[in-house]
């Protein structure tokens, strides 16, 4: 799936996660981060979704901006 502005829903739709704002957010707070933690490295990802994350990055796509936002938003808050 290629798109010009992916959004966050679109991000998740392609990892094939519920893009429902209540599931989206609820996935947020379950899944928190440390602050220098490598988002496609944690543990709750399957290899594809580890994968498409990691190639997103390595690549600049289209998708890379949305999935730093879902890096930010899954940042610990103090």
């Amino acid at each position: 799936m290629s798109q010009n502005n992916p959004s966050l829903a679109d991000l998740f739709k392609q990892l094939g996660l519920s893009a429902e704002q209540i599931h989206m957010e609820r996935f947020i707070e379950r899944h928190q981060l440390n602050t220098h933690a490598d988002l496609a490295k944690a543990i709750f990802w399957t290899s594809d979704q580890k994968a498409f994350l990691q190639e997103a990055i390595e690549e600049d796509s289209d998708w890379a901006k949305v999935v730093d936002e879902l890096a930010n938003l899954l940042i610990r808050k103090p």
